[in-house]
């Protein structure tokens, strides 16, 4: 029931949102519309998988455990009255744009960025030079990811980039699987890092210390680990970081303090090794039928820019790892941007080619403004997109003829119910190997088990 002062009534027609994709942006959109009171509102959730919360679940390493707690909160958005979950559905394949016309008053587009940038060097596709995003989507026990796939039986390993996801990804090839035993991992990759021959990961920046993108927490989630010396050079943090300012410049003091400590202490001769190389970006992947090494340019900047300027040296990797930052793919019917990787839009409304709002159809999180941010920015992300919203509530309700349910243009997938089958099932694994609150099912066909 509603109250005689709330501007909703029990005979107004609910506002029907429809939101591709159940990560953080998609999540944070459906919270904002139904924390609002001008307007009631019935929002669907739909996405691919049959698992909710994106990134949160499948882009967070598994030893982040205080950050996959976000979930939680996620959970109670999940949970609203409002909110209906749809999993297993694909947008372009079990579902159109057209069929959404039929449902739903308004579409928002969430759909992350879930491909790799490429680095633009020969022999980047030989084989063992793999995106980071591909090897992350295996330790997270993504669906789409063969849990067999990678066989770490390299003693030496690049991982090119100096953003989160790169020190995410080195720090899991240095862990030991007895410190990754009480996560999440799925089993077959707990098992893949027991037999790990990996002793050393190399990791380049293509500029230095104070322009790195990784954050002091991840970095000192590295410095940390207990057998792993962490080899910084000391020239190469003997910098000036005076003509910084602002939020970025205390993180980047923080950053140099860290890697400065790190770099007066010589390496212990612990069991692995991280090498931080600054001022390098590859310029050859090196090998013949598989990946043998990289051919590594130092680098100067010029007006913020890194150019290179000729010195080489070669490292020696059986495997290679980019992780140079996530591009957005196109969706079936709806504007893209190619050069940015986005869907055009203003204030959260997507644009067609000639710049004008495609009536019903919105845009949030990275789709919207690239691959920037934490996870919290979706939160005023998406809230700036629900406002777009319910500006045009008044013309979208007046200009939609008469909606039918999801259910009548959609066979199959599921919904909140099997998720909490497969929750069910996460936990039931992790009791019958003592290994936590939780380990994850891998592969579509455990999932689909684990609903019926």
């Amino acid at each position: 029931m509603t109250s005689p002062d709330d501007p909703r009534t029990e005979e107004t027609a609910p506002l029907r949102v429809a939101v591709i994709g159940s990560g953080p942006a998609g999540l944070y959109t459906a919270d904002s519309l139904t924390r609002q009171q001008r307007v009631p509102v019935r929002v669907d959730v739909i996405d691919r998988l049959y698992t909710p919360y994106g990134l949160v679940r499948y882009g967070v390493a598994p030893d982040h455990t205080k950050i996959k707690g976000v979930a939680r909160s996620l959970q109670r958005i999940l949970e609203h009255p409002d909110v209906r979950f749809v999993g297993g559905v694909e947008f372009g394949a079990d579902v159109t744009r057209d069929d959404l016309a039929r449902t739903h008053h308004a579409v928002v587009y969430a759909t992350g960025a879930s491909t790799d940038r490429r680095m633009g060097v020969p022999g980047e596709d030989l084989p063992g030079s793999v995106a980071a995003t591909d090897f992350v989507n295996w330790y997270c026990g993504h669906p789409d990811s063969e849990m067999r796939r990678f066989v770490l039986d390299s003693e030496e390993i690049v991982v090119v980039g100096a953003g989160n996801v790169a020190l995410d990804v080195a720090r899991i090839l240095v862990k030991t699987a007895d410190e990754l035993r009480r996560t999440d991992i799925p089993e077959p990759v707990l098992e893949a890092l027991a037999g790990s021959r990996v002793r050393t990961v190399h990791l380049l920046a293509r500029r230095g210390p104070l322009q790195a993108k990784f954050t002091a927490p991840e970095l000192r989630d590295l410095l940390e680990l207990p057998d792993v010396d962490v080899v910084v050079d000391p020239a190469q943090v003997d910098i000036d970081h005076t003509g910084i300012r602002g939020d970025v410049a205390r993180a980047a003091r923080t950053n140099l303090r860290l890697l400065r400590e790190r770099a007066a202490r010589p390496p212990e001769g612990r069991s692995r090794t991280v090498h931080l190389h600054f001022w390098s970006r590859p310029r050859e992947v090196l090998g013949s039928d598989r990946v043998s090494g990289v051919r590594v340019e130092r680098t100067r900047l010029d007006e913020g820019r890194a150019v290179g300027t000729g010195e080489t040296f070669d490292l020696p990797a059986g495997m290679v790892l980019r992780s140079v930052g996530y591009a957005g793919l196109p969706l079936p019917g709806v504007p893209f941007d190619e050069e940015a990787r986005t869907v055009p839009q203003r204030d959260g409304r997507v644009l067609d080619a000639r710049g004008r709002a495609v009536p019903g159809d919105y845009v949030a999180g990275w789709a919207k403004r690239g691959a920037t941010g934490v996870i919290g920015t979706n939160k005023s992300d998406a809230a700036g997109t629900v406002r777009s919203l319910l500006e045009d509530a008044p013309a979208l309700l007046a200009g939609s003829p008469e909606l039918v349910d999801l259910t009548e243009v959609v066979q199959g997938g599921g919904d909140y119910e099997a998720w909490l089958r497969i929750d069910a099932a996460e936990a039931r694994r992790a009791a019958e190997l003592d290994r936590g609150e939780r380990v994850k099912l891998h592969g579509w066909a455990a999932h689909r088990d684990a609903i019926r």
